[in-house]
Parts: structure tokens; C-alpha cells; sequence
């Protein structure tokens, strides 16, 4: 008998490789029986929920039996009135993710074209390539996105451009001015995803509010997730901020339940939590200036980032050690961080922004790394 039902798959599909988070505590406990991990390799926050989260959490475990209330209501009300928006034009997700996967199915088919910068978010060509668009992927200026190179990629054929802001896994920001221009030159048909799961941690003055965008620019979608800032990344909650036309397709192709009880709660509690966000974002600025200010003592490049990690040259440092070897090395002593070759990026390492105890002890093994070979 037969096995093999990936020719019953669709094209996009059979083409597809799953994407690959970064390597969780557990793992790699199991695999080298160490204790006291560090993991600096997903962009979560290292303080952890906010407090007023957990709380909220425990006092909902009782109606776990009863599913959530598929609308989010309470959710979609606070998100509305904290952000200037009305409720109809907000859609929830499983993480921001999940956004990326409504619009994929809402707009995308094969015949259309995407638009996405080298150097991206590896979910946007998972999302293209299984809904059966062609990808059109633009040098990167910078390491980040070129708009002057998106929009000489526009044909008749173009649906959506996917647009990180800031952009991961290198840390680079379109600013207010140059944002705008580009939006104002793109034909109105085209959908635009401006993905801003790290504004949060944003201090640059001239960074643009996608959502001061959305009035003038009714193509567009704004995406933004608990998982970062919030430190909720366990529950997966995100959304995405639309005009009412967008939202209610993306609403039609939302699956019923897709945010559970407890990360409605959690996020709806965090919204008001923010003196934890403002402790999140001086630990992140204190911590970003801690590696970088040791990079540079290493003689290392990295990309200057204004999320809460950062790019780092470590291969072609020495001749004998590349960014896989180094990272290996750090697995071995207890410090996970991301490695980013499968983001066209082989001689780096993607490093979040950990405690200031995290950070220097992952500095302070890069060292003994780089300078032992």
C-alpha cells in the first residue's frame, strides 16, 4: 500500500518547509541534561507575564469546560478604546501569525503576486507558497525592506505586500516620511501588511503608528501581538487593526474559537498593565546597550536594531569558527540563541534581548568562544 500522499497535496504545499521556531528549554535539556538554560533565541520577553496576567489567568481556570466567546468581545472593546479604533475594525488571532494566514487565504490564489523583502519573516513565504501566489522577493537596502525596490516590483498582477516594521530578524525600521511616500504610490488594490509585532519597544521619533495610516489608507492591515512586549507568547494572541471591509473578510475566514478563554483574559488584563511595558521596554533599551557595547569590545558587526534583538556577525570572525560552530558552542554551555542562514543571513546570529544576568553570561561564553579558537 501506498503511503506517500504528498502528491495529493496542492503544488504550494508539497514545496512547503515547516517553519522552525528556536530550540525550546526542554529540548535541550533532554538532549545534554543541562540545567539553568538560558534562551535567547525567540524575542520573548525575559520578565515574564505581567503580573496582572497570572492573576487573571488562575481566576479563569474554573470555566475551562465552556468554550470562549468566539467574538473576543471584552478583548475587541479595550483593544478599540485603548487604541482609537472602532471595535469592527479589529480581527483577533492565534498570535499575529494567525492574521498573517486569514489574509493569505482571504486574498491570495494562484496568478497573484506577493511582495516581501529579502531578509524577512520566514511565515510570509510559507503563507504565499501554500495559498498558490508566486513570491517576489526584493533586495534588502540596509538590511532592511527597499521600498524604492517594492515598488518597481509592482505589476498587474501584484495582490499583497507583506512589510515588517520593524522588520525581524534584523532589527531595521522604515520611517513616517518614507512610509507614506511608498503607500502613496501603490495602486489602491493592493493589500499592504504592515506587521509591527515589536513597535513596543520602538524610542525612534520619526518610527510611524501604522494606525495613524489606516484613514488615509484604507489597504491597509496593521498586525500586533501580545507574545513580545506583553510576554504572553505561550498563549498566542494577537490581531490584526483593518478598515470594517478588510476585518470582515478576514472575519469570514476566521476559524470560530481561535483565541482561547485564558489568552483573552491574560491580554485584556495586560492592556492595563502598563508600568510593566514601560519596566519592559528600559530593560530592553538598558540591555540592547550591554551587547552591543560588548560586540563592539569583540570587534563584531551587528545590525543596528530597535527591537528586542539584535544581528550579530560571528562568522568570518575568525578562520575556524563559523555562526553554526559558535552557535553549537553556546548550546553546549546552556545558552540558546538563533541561528538565521535559512533567513539568507549565514554568518549571523539573531540574540534577544535577555536580563542584564542573561546577557552576561551569554557575553561573557561569546568571549571565551572567540577568543579560544
Amino acid at each position: 500500500m501506498n503511503n506517500d500522499f504528498l502528491p495529493l497535496a496542492t503544488k504550494g504545499v508539497q514545496g512547503l518547509n515547516p517553519y522552525q521556531p528556536g530550540k525550546p528549554i526542554d529540548e535541550l535539556e533532554r538532549e545534554l541534561g543541562l540545567k539553568n538554560i538560558i534562551k535567547l533565541a525567540s524575542n520573548e520577553n525575559p520578565l515574564g507575564p505581567s503580573p496582572m496576567a497570572t492573576k487573571v489567568i488562575t481566576a479563569n481556570l474554573a470555566d475551562l469546560s465552556r468554550y470562549p466567546d468566539g467574538n473576543g468581545y471584552r478583548l475587541r472593546n479595550k483593544l478599540a478604546v485603548k487604541l482609537g479604533v472602532a471595535e469592527e475594525q479589529i480581527t483577533l488571532g492565534n498570535g499575529s501569525n494567525d492574521i498573517l494566514e486569514l489574509v493569505g487565504r482571504a486574498f491570495l490564489m494562484p496568478g497573484h503576486e506577493v511582495i516581501y523583502s529579502r531578509h524577512s519573516f520566514a511565515v510570509y513565504p510559507l503563507v504565499v507558497q501554500a495559498s498558490g501566489a508566486a513570491a517576489v522577493v526584493t533586495d534588502a537596502k540596509n538590511w532592511g525592506n527597499d521600498l524604492a525596490a517594492m515598488l518597481a516590483a509592482v505589476t498587474e498582477t501584484t495582490r499583497l505586500i507583506f512589510l515588517a516594521n520593524p522588520n525581524n530578524p534584523t532589527g531595521t525600521w522604515v520611517d513616517r516620511i518614507s512610509l507614506q511616500g511608498f503607500l502613496g504610490k501603490l495602486p489602491a488594490n493592493i493589500v499592504v501588511v504592515l506587521d509591527e509585532a515589536y513597535f513596543e519597544y520602538v524610542t525612534e521619533p520619526g518610527y510611524p503608528d501604522g494606525l495613524n495610516l489606516l484613514k488615509n489608507f484604507p489597504n491597509v492591515i496593521v498586525t500586533r501581538t501580545f507574545s513580545k512586549a506583553y510576554g504572553l507568547a505561550g498563549l498566542r494572541v494577537g490581531y490584526g487593526i483593518s478598515n470594517n471591509s478588510i476585518a470582515d473578510i478576514l472575519n469570514r475566514v476566521r476559524q470560530p474559537f481561535n483565541v482561547n478563554s485564558l489568552a483573552l483574559a491574560a491580554a485584556e488584563a495586560a492592556l492595563d498593565d502598563m508600568a510593566f511595558i514601560e519596566t519592559s521596554k528600559k530593560m530592553n533599551t538598558a540591555g540592547m546597550k550591554q551587547l552591543t557595547s560588548a560586540f563592539d569590545d569583540l570587534g563584531l558587526s551587528y545590525i543596528p536594531s530597535v527591537a528586542n534583538f539584535v544581528a550579530v556577525k560571528v562568522g568570518q570572525h575568525t578562520k575556524t569558527l563559523s555562526a553554526m560552530t559558535v552557535y553549537e558552542k553556546l548550546l553546549q554551555s546552556g545558552v540558546i540563541v538563533r541561528p538565521v542562514a535559512n533567513y539568507d543571513m549565514p554568518d549571523y546570529l539573531r540574540i534577544t534581548i535577555g536580563t542584564k544576568q542573561e546577557n552576561e553570561k551569554f557575553i561573557g561564553l561569546l568571549r571565551q568562544i572567540l577568543l579560544s579558537k
